[in-house]
């Protein structure tokens, strides 16, 4: 017996289907609001430091972590291939550094890309409003650009790791001028798929932010940056690579949990993905432990690090997903999928 539901405004209906007969029955207009929403869980600095790799490891084997992307540059590089090969299932992708650490290339082969009258003049600008500008500005020469991100990528794919997707330390590729580097070096390096930096408007009402000074401020950021998304798409599609719907997570990353449910991190988090509509999202997260090594990497998430990596190995937030009907993939099976439906859908 087949059962075919007509959700016509008029009918609102269940028809049963058998031999002979079809008979209906009235269904509660809750039964068409079921929403299809894919999540990527990845988590970014992979190889800053081995308590980071570590977390990441224990969040994807004990937890929902499904992708990372690899710091080439990594002070601890080599630590993360070797999580990297006891992971499988784990998509891996390259963290592209063009803000903060040092290049791949030797330094005089990408001098327009080095900080300028720096007391470390082999390293990238550490100031992300000082990359922007030279950014938006044209400062940077389009070769050395692309060389560098080239350069990286295959660094991790001559150490025998697959690369399935590329994103950006400070979600660099947000402008133009960098954006066009990463999707001529996925070209060249065989790449896929990229990540899409923006937050779905969707996510982010601004009432959940009011209130909080570093919030309001990361979110008027966000949602200024917003206006570079439709060029995103275009340029991506023209390309011919993957990429999903949006990112979450970048607002509330580096927020604490504290006596206030309401504007915690778990609390925000919670809201912008129940919020989400249908289609494959992205959630970025930062697991960690707060170490020595973490604190003299000169990152600014250090305890929300700890945070993070136990709410990704929660049972709270997985049945949480369960709840909002929310599907856990990686980007591997991002690329597989949307080329398997591309490919269905061709003539």
């Amino acid at each position: 017996m087949l059962r075919i539901l007509d959700a016509s405004p008029a009918g609102q209906t269940a028809h049963w289907i058998g031999n002979a007969n079809v008979q209906k029955r009235p269904l509660p207009i809750r039964c068409y609001t079921f929403r299809v929403r894919r999540l990527i869980v990845n988590a970014d600095d992979f190889g800053l430091t081995a308590g980071v790799n570590r977390a990441i490891l224990e969040t994807h084997t004990g937890g929902v972590v499904s992708s990372a992307t690899l710091m080439a540059t990594g002070a601890a590089f080599e630590d993360a291939l070797t999580a990297a090969r006891s992971a499988p299932h784990l998509s891996v992708g390259c963290h592209v550094l063009l803000v903060d650490g040092t290049p791949v290339s030797p330094p005089g082969a990408v001098d327009t890309l080095l900080a300028i009258r720096s007391a470390e003049p082999d390293k990238f600008c550490s100031s992300l409003s000082a990359f922007a500008a030279r950014a938006m500005l044209g400062g940077f020469d389009r070769d050395q650009l692309v060389a560098e991100v080239t350069a990286q990528i295959r660094r991790i794919q001559s150490a025998g790791l697959r690369v399935t997707h590329l994103d950006t330390h400070k979600h660099a590729h947000i402008f133009p001028e960098i954006l066009a580097a990463l999707l001529r070096a996925a070209r060249i390096c065989g790449v896929r798929a990229i990540r899409n930096p923006f937050v779905p408007l969707k996510a982010m009402p601004a009432r959940q932010f009011k209130g909080q000074r570093e919030l309001w401020k990361r979110y008027g950021q966000v949602r200024m940056l917003h206006t570079f998304s439709g060029q995103f798409l275009q340029r991506t599609k023209r390309a011919g690579l993957l990429t999903p719907d949006g990112l979450v997570g970048v607002i509330e990353t580096g927020t604490r949990d504290g006596p206030d449910e309401r504007s915690g991190y778990r609390s925000l988090l919670r809201q912008s993905l129940a919020s989400l509509p249908e289609g494959t999202w992205e959630f970025v997260c930062h697991p960690g432990y707060n170490d020595d090594a973490l604190r003299a990497a000169g990152t600014r998430l250090l305890e929300s690090r700890v945070e993070e990596r136990h709410l990704l190995t929660s049972t709270e937030f997985r049945q949480f997903l369960a709840e909002q009907k929310i599907r856990v993939i990686g980007y591997r099976e991002f690329a597989e999928e949307s080329a398997e439906k591309f490919a269905g859908t061709r003539v």
